[in-house]
């Protein structure tokens, strides 16, 4: 790192610790009835089936609540507020913007807009981090769901709708049929489609699937820097999101990825994220302030400044990335029609 992108702030430290590698795991390769996790390597690969959110003592002093000033959102109200969460009830939706507590929803229901998410509210993976349910979902998946999406997008007057979905792994093609018949309903209706997928555990040919839908924007959330993936996403893998991402770009896609902050990262590592994104031909990254949604999840390590943010929305910018939404109140939703 040259001298002109050196942080105006405490020197970063980067974390040596050598990681073992483990090749993702494949189809099958998943008891979904399993409770007792299988070893996990420090890369947090594996796919051990259900792991139990990981027991963290919280020794910093970061407790829930005692949040500073520059994190604190009006409560959600409004005319548009009220429009949005009936017309997700009346059509029996989920929002990830309610079940994953998103700090930003009063802001964004406000203006009228939502992220849907398709494919049930039970997940099955369990990251520490994350405040959607974790277990084994309904059998099946729910082929009205695109048309309700559509008829919700219709109903809202969207210009642009975004698609997310919890994982279903316990399915060989992950729900990526569902994923692209909601990108061409919404195309139907003359709105542009961005889609945050899973990793579908790696395999190409559901990542096909949604491609050839062809969303205006592909994201995929590497969520974390690799060190941490054991404790944020044991059941996921970095160089497996890296190469979803790539896949899409290949493809000719407009891409996407974010990442959390606050979580014991060093900025070096932060950095060597963006050379990554910067080398696979990442279009748009976001940061965001990472903040603990229950008692039961990972706690808050460091609030970050917003001077940091801006410094990282700086130097990922000066590295190539195109854009860098970058602020504590940051996520991968937040003004995503501009990112088109």
């Amino acid at each position: 790192m040259n001298e002109a992108s050196q942080p105006r702030m405490s020197d970063p430290t980067s974390d040596d610790t050598a990681t073992k590698k483990k090749a993702p795991a494949q189809p099958g390769d998943v008891d979904l009835n399993s409770v007792e996790p299988e070893p996990i390597d420090p890369s947090g690969d594996g796919d051990p089936g259900f792991v139990g959110l990981p027991v963290v003592e919280n020794t910093n002093k970061n407790k829930r609540g005692q949040r500073p000033e520059w994190l604190r959102v009006p409560l959600p109200q409004g005319e548009s507020y009220n429009e949005v969460r009936e017309t997700v009830e009346d059509h029996d939706l989920h929002t990830v913007c309610e079940s994953a507590n998103c700090p930003n929803m009063g802001e964004c229901w406000s203006r009228g807009t939502a992220t849907f998410m398709i494919l049930g509210n039970v997940c099955t993976r369990s990251c520490g981090f994350c405040a959607v349910k974790t277990g084994r979902p309904d059998e099946g998946l729910d082929w009205d769901e695109p048309r309700r999406v559509e008829e919700a997008v219709r109903k809202m007057d969207l210009d642009h709708a975004v698609i997310t979905s919890v994982n279903r792994d316990e399915r060989e093609d992950g729900g990526a049929p569902i994923f692209a018949e909601v990108i061409e309903r919404v195309h139907g209706l003359g709105a542009t489609c961005e889609v945050l997928t899973p990793d579908f555990r790696g395999m190409r040919e559901p990542c096909e699937t949604v491609f050839e839908a062809e969303p205006d924007i592909f994201n995929h959330n590497v969520e974390t820097v690799p060190s941490l993936y054991r404790r944020v996403r044991p059941q996921a893998d970095y160089e497996r999101s890296l190469k979803v991402l790539r896949w899409a770009k290949e493809e000719g896609l407009r891409t996407k990825s974010g990442i959390m902050v606050g979580l014991g990262e060093t900025k070096e590592e932060v950095l060597e994220i963006m050379d990554d994104f910067v080398e696979i031909g990442l279009d748009v990254m976001t940061i965001g302030q990472y903040m603990q949604p229950t008692e039961h999840h990972l706690p808050v390590e460091e609030w970050v400044e917003p001077e940091v943010f801006e410094w990282y929305k700086q130097v990922g910018e000066e590295k190539g990335i195109e854009h860098v939404e970058s602020s504590p109140l940051t996520r991968s939703s937040y003004h995503a029609e501009e990112h088109v």
